[in-house]
């Protein structure tokens, strides 16, 4: 008996130990500096705390803990370490969905106990609340499932149908009603399942008719979901480690999702209750794209003095990170002034295009955010835009019928050239032309980015090689 309670209280004490090195790993995330760091000592929090349940669960039940680590690490060891650039918001999604679906689970069995004739009541504040945990663990499941199923292209970026928000706010309304009537009404098992399909369904509904473009939005706002749903099922259980990861979680996800709403200049009610991503269409654009080789885009950049490179997604599809650093040595070398513009949301998921361009080694003093950077657009000789769509595209600030309109933008319309590196003619990622891709100084240089970049590279070389032009 001494032993095991000394076994609960050094558990106890892992806990507050694992906590703080969840909070110093999440700090140290917020540089690009000192990620790496970061994610070591969370891991190393989540270690501890997996040894110290081992330690307080008494050897009880340990082949089926010892089962559920083996299910849920090799599998996910192994497909992390596969995984490809371009799928990691994918694969993000999914594991944040799977975090939430544990909390869900959480619940479920915590519910489930109590509905039995033996169990003893919980208090109304822990039974609550074990509710809430369930109900948003559900929904961000359901939601972060739908959310993989389109950054994957399983499904189609949009889904609406006529009345769609009065069936979510219905849905949304009856599991609130049944979590409510488990709390203060009875106990039911059959209850329980009613209000578990209901959660997951709405999970499902609200995500349904998301655009592509919000996809930033959605992923940190189901983040800080599964953080809160932890926080609560850890209150219901008692365990001090599962509130603590899960505040922390849930406030920097709340936090980051605030920034990405500002980023895309959206509130955070509208990003709850509208279908946004939505908007009517947009103004047709007059004019046509005008094409460049890569012998007289390379002329230009050989004149410049400031060139400013615009990543986006399509660099991530086409791995040309590595190849467009390259290019960015070759003019450096030359004597050129070149800086990195990113947008908040470009890519599929925050910090998407931060951790491509670290990935290639490009300085981080190299590397602007938006704010900072678009004053500088009018003093750019060069601007470079490689696979950024939707983040680029002037309309936000001058088509009201625009779909993106309001959403603010990196300035390279305000540059004094622009090089579109792109593979063809097709939309972006919210499905409407980009204005940007008409102006008079822009050209369009269609190849896929590696090649592309490849192609500067030699021309520039040889440019130099010759003496000019």
């Amino acid at each position: 008996m001494i032993v095991q309670e000394s076994l609960v209280l050094l558990a106890k004490a892992s806990y507050l130990l694992a906590a703080a090195l969840f909070i110093l790993g999440i700090k140290r995330m917020s540089s690009p500096v000192t990620a790496r760091k970061g994610i070591v000592q969370a891991g190393i929090g989540m270690v501890i705390a997996t040894l110290a349940t081992f330690a307080i669960t008494g050897g009880h039940n340990i082949g089926l803990i010892t089962a559920g680590l083996a299910i849920g690490v090799i599998p996910t060891w192994l497909w992390g370490k596969k995984v490809a650039m371009t799928d990691m918001p994918q694969m993000v999604a999914l594991f944040n969905g799977m975090g939430g679906g544990s909390a869900a689970a959480i619940g479920a069995g915590e519910l489930l106990k109590f509905t039995q004739s033996d169990a003893a009541q919980p208090p109304l504040a822990t039974l609550a609340l074990a509710v809430v945990g369930a109900l948003i663990g559900s929904v961000s499941m359901t939601g972060s499932i739908i959310a993989w199923a389109k950054l994957d292209g399983r499904m189609d970026k949009r889904f609406m149908f006529g009345g769609q928000q009065v069936v979510n706010f219905a849905v949304l309304v009856a599991a609130a009603l049944a979590g409510a009537a488990l709390v203060f009404w009875k106990l039911d098992a059959s209850l329980v399942v009613v209000f578990f399909l209901l959660s997951l369904a709405f999970g499902v509904l609200m995500t349904l008719p998301i655009g592509g473009a919000d996809m930033p939005v959605v992923i940190s706002l189901y983040n800080a979901f599964t953080g809160l749903a932890v926080a609560f099922e850890g209150y219901a259980m008692g365990i001090e480690a599962l509130i603590v990861a899960g505040m922390v979680v849930g406030a920097a996800g709340t936090f980051l999702t605030q920034l990405m709403a500002k980023a895309m200049n959206r509130p955070i009610s509208n990003v709850l209750f509208s279908n946004f991503g939505g908007g009517g269409e947009a103004t047709a654009i007059a004019g046509a794209q005008k094409p460049i080789e890569a012998s007289d885009a390379a002329s230009l950049l050989y004149m410049a003095e400031k060139v400013i490179i615009v990543p986006g997604y399509g660099m991530a599809v086409a791995q040309a990170q590595h190849k467009i650093w390259e290019l960015s040595q070759a003019l450096i070398k030359a004597g050129k002034e070149v800086k990195f513009a990113i947008h908040p949301v470009a890519g599929r998921m925050p910090g998407h295009m931060n951790v491509l361009l670290a990935e290639a080694g490009v300085p981080y003093d190299l590397i602007a955010d938006m704010d900072d950077i678009n004053p500088e657009f009018k003093t750019c000789d060069v601007a470079i835009v490689i696979g950024a769509n939707d983040v680029v595209n002037p309309a936000a600030k001058t088509d009201k019928s625009s779909p993106i309109f309001g959403m603010p933008i990196l300035n390279v319309v305000d540059a004094r050239q622009t090089i579109v590196i792109k593979r063809g003619k097709g939309t972006g990622f919210a499905g409407i032309e980009n204005a940007l891709f008409y102006q008079d100084n822009t050209r369009m240089l269609y190849a896929d980015g590696k090649e592309a970049a490849n192609s500067l590279i030699s021309e520039l070389k040889a440019i130099e090689g010759g003496g000019g032009h």
